[in-house]
């Protein structure tokens, strides 16, 4: 395939033992290096949620005005992110991610510059929010089909998900304290932050992804939009399942961040390190439930539907629970049974979205995938935001309600033992 990124051993290098073990070696680097996309993502987006309170005060703004600087980043993301994913299936997965990396660090720096001119730079802040977003929708997408073309093996395949999904987590869970440790400098250092990482990642691509020299004809058009529309036939009620799970599990995610960051600040006074720390718990373990249910599930598409509708159910449960007290410590131990649930289902779809999809269509179908996670990042904060205002008692049926139909979906659609292998 043209656009299959993959290690290659150099001209007129004889196969032998010891070359496998460096090509094992440099694919294992290769996943390092994929894997900090999603990290240096979720630190671009998630670690300003802590700094939104000061935000607020600082630049004179209401709290839904604050939580757009979340959502309108989303927001772009959604629109672009599917022809990203075309555009990867056609010229190749490096030649986007590299050029939107590139993007998102520039705006970051806007973000940055934005932040200094106080209330008035509100707009250019949201403009550099937007650009962020752009970048973005040609990063994190792209790696799903991308680690999907590394690996012919499908327990590979299931494990380097997982090691991907917990990249992305594990950035969830720095996020929150580092982006406090630096706000309690000058608040608005994260914004700068952001073209550093990825700078990084970028050095990362560059040297350790390799793509192949050999390139075939990219498919017609018209040809692979029947391809997606047959994709979509044969294993359409799994899909928009898994795309209806996605928004949810995003949505909830990033609205019970916003509610905590909130309520530990305005109830507890809680601000800056210790805020970031006690953000990171439900985070961390997210992260270590998405890392060993990557690990468990291998090529078993039964056990990777079981595993997201419990992880569903018991976020639902937990939600449920979560509207009952605001006593600090039954918060957080509530915010740590929904982080099980949520980082249990993640590398499940992943997987099965990835490896029922054929290589032709999968960057397309899995950025479809990715633009429902991001509807979910962008309506959490601004939903949970009104909600609070007017009424928390329904904001708690809200999150419990479409936990459960995550749950339901899962139950009733996917069934892998149909589904396309």
């Amino acid at each position: 395939m043209n656009y299959v990124e993959k290690l290659f051993t150099k001209p007129g290098e004889k196969s032998s033992q010891k070359q496998s073990g460096k090509s094992a070696g440099k694919q294992k680097a290769a996943i390092l290096a994929i894997a900090s996309i999603p990290l240096v993502m979720t630190l671009g987006n998630s670690m300003l949620i802590p700094v939104l309170p000061v935000m607020e005060k600082e630049m004179n703004i209401s709290a839904f005005q604050s939580s757009l600087i979340i959502t309108v980043y989303s927001v772009i993301a959604i629109f672009l992110i599917p022809i990203a994913g075309y555009l990867s299936d056609h010229i190749g997965r490096k030649k986007v991610i590299i050029p939107s990396l590139i993007l998102v660090g520039i705006g970051g720096a806007i973000c940055g510059w934005a932040s200094l001119m106080g209330a008035e730079g509100y707009w250019i802040l949201l403009g550099g929010r937007a650009l962020q977003g752009a970048g973005a929708a040609g990063c994190f997408p792209i790696v799903l089909p991308l680690v999907g073309d590394m690996f012919e093996s499908e327990n590979d395949v299931s494990s380097a998900l997982g090691e991907i999904e917990t990249s992305n987590t594990l950035g969830k869970v720095l996020s929150p304290v580092l982006g406090s440790f630096l706000a309690g400098f000058i608040w608005y250092i994260p914004f700068f932050a952001i073209p550093v990482l990825c700078s990084i990642s970028i050095l990362l691509m560059a040297f350790f992804v390799k793509s192949p020299k050999k390139k075939k004809e990219a498919l017609p058009f018209k040809d692979f939009l029947k391809k997606v529309k047959l994709t979509f036939t044969e294993n359409g009620s799994m899909l928009y399942a898994i795309f209806f799970i996605g928004v949810i599990l995003m949505f909830v995610l990033f609205g019970v961040l916003f509610y905590l960051s909130d309520v530990l600040e305005l109830e507890y006074g809680i601000k800056y390190m210790k805020k970031g720390l006690i953000l990171a718990l439900p985070l961390g373990v997210l992260c270590f439930s998405s890392f060993l249910t990557g690990k468990l599930i291998k090529k078993n598409k039964v056990l990777m539907k079981w595993i997201a509708f419990g992880g569903a159910l018991l976020l639902g449960i937990s939600t449920a629970i979560l509207g009952f007290s605001k006593d600090l410590w039954f918060i957080i131990t509530m915010f740590l049974i929904s982080g099980i649930g949520i980082g249990a289902s993640l590398p499940p779809l992943d997987a099965l979205i990835t490896e029922s999809i054929e290589k032709e269509e999968r960057g397309t179908i899995t950025s479809i995938y990715s633009s429902m996670r991001f509807i979910g990042v962008a309506a959490g904060p601004p939903v949970i935001a009104l909600m609070m205002k007017n009424s928390e008692k329904m904001m708690f049926f809200l999150l419990t309600g479409l936990s459960l139909a995550a749950a339901a979906a899962t139950f009733v659609a996917i069934k892998p033992e149909k589904s396309k292998s």
